[in-house]
């Protein structure tokens, strides 16, 4: 009968080391794409305002938008504005608004240009925000696959016959 315990831990060996590198190269990369967003957000120059804040957001208050959770928060705080600023109606509620009154009110005309840059700018910063979460997952995931490959090389280890190589 053979005996598969040689190649066997020798495999384990090999996805143990393949887990560990693609684990750390998950991480590198997760860790160099936040680098990446927060550079960006720093060279916007984006500043919470220094009073009008919502209560939960206080703390923020004259302090740069520097990484995806204060980006969030901003973009909720422009989406608020504009919500207010149009009343509760959508960018395209208030462009419909206008062609219904001939294109020709320039209130409404400075309205819907408020809303679409609100919502342009909005949308920026929820796309920071989105990918600074799949940075996390990115990093995450990248841990738990380093620990699973020393796992399986740590029982690849343990498994290897005693007085030769993996798979001898």
């Amino acid at each position: 009968m053979n005996d598969l315990r040689g190649p066997a831990t020798a495999l384990v060996g090999a996805v143990g080391a393949a887990a560990l590198t693609a684990g750390a190269v998950m991480t590198a990369r997760g860790l160099q794409g936040r680098g990446e967003i927060r550079d960006e957000l720093i060279r916007q120059k984006i500043t919470f305002p220094g009073k009008g804040l919502p209560r939960q957001l206080a703390a923020q208050a004259g302090r740069r938008v520097e990484t995806g959770p204060q980006a969030r928060a901003f973009a909720d705080v422009i989406g608020g504005n504009v919500r207010q600023a149009t009343q509760g109606r959508t960018y395209s509620e208030v462009s419909a608004d206008l062609h219904a009154a001939g294109g020709q009110d320039e209130t409404l005309g400075a309205l819907r240009q408020t809303a679409f840059m609100g919502e342009t700018l909005r949308a920026s910063l929820m796309t920071a925000y989105q990918a600074w979460q799949l940075t996390s997952l990115t990093v995450g995931l990248g841990v738990v696959l380093m620990g699973t490959g020393a796992a399986f090389i740590t029982v690849s280890a343990a498994l290897r016959p005693a007085g030769g190589p993996a798979g001898g």
